[in-house]
């Protein structure tokens, strides 16, 4: 739902509390990689392991020329700057739909929906303008992996259907999709090995 209006975002970066306003450190992780510390008990021993997140082994990408690994820098920079706002929209979703199961009947929760959207309108939308055109439709794609299901579809089960429509509208105006599915196999493949490396600390 963060994402109604990602496709109307111009590039601002600043120092701030918001993954948006900070400058993007290709130098070092964006997330801090895990390390879990703990005991188990075998034959009467206690012994202590590490347990880390997982690390990806990929060949080295290969450029045939600098427009190439340009665009390659520029993905893992864009990836770098949104994921952290993309998995921000999951929580908010996971949070938002299980507050709802605890409301007696449709009128709560449809006057709940109601905060939920304009809380949402004021609290995203001059967040959404400080990200440029490409990082707002890479967005749209990494809400997609985060949730599982397209920002439209999103927008629809929480809001509904017409105004669904409307920001879909909008979006296209900009030459965005809310539809927009992910695909990690194919057409994201290189997408998802940066997320991947992103997600696990190594870039």
């Amino acid at each position: 739902m963060a994402l109604m209006l990602a496709a109307t975002a111009t590039a601002q970066d600043k120092k701030g509390d918001n993954p948006e306003d900070n400058e993007v450190d290709m130098d070092n992780p964006t997330f801090v990689p895990m390390v879990k510390v703990g005991k188990v008990l075998i034959d009467g021993d206690s012994i202590q392991y590490v347990e880390l997140n997982n690390v990806y082994v990929y060949p080295q990408p290969v450029f045939k020329n600098a427009k190439q690994r340009a665009a390659y820098n520029r993905l893992v920079y864009n990836v770098k700057k949104v994921l952290p706002i993309a998995k921000e929209v999951n929580r908010v979703i996971i949070e938002t739909y299980e507050y709802l199961q605890t409301l007696p009947n449709k009128k709560a929760r449809d006057e709940h929906m109601k905060r939920v959207e304009e809380d949402i309108k004021k609290r995203y939308t001059p967040r959404m303008k400080k990200l440029s055109y490409s990082q707002g439709k890479l967005l749209i794609k990494l809400v997609y992996r985060e949730c599982n299901s397209s920002a439209y579809d999103l927008i629809r089960s929480f809001i509904s259907p017409i105004r669904a429509g409307f920001y879909q509208a909008f979006a296209w105006a900009f030459g965005a999709s809310l539809t927009k599915k992910y695909d990690p196999e194919k057409t994201d493949r290189l997408t998802e090995r940066v997320v991947l490396m992103v997600e696990s600390g190594q870039l």
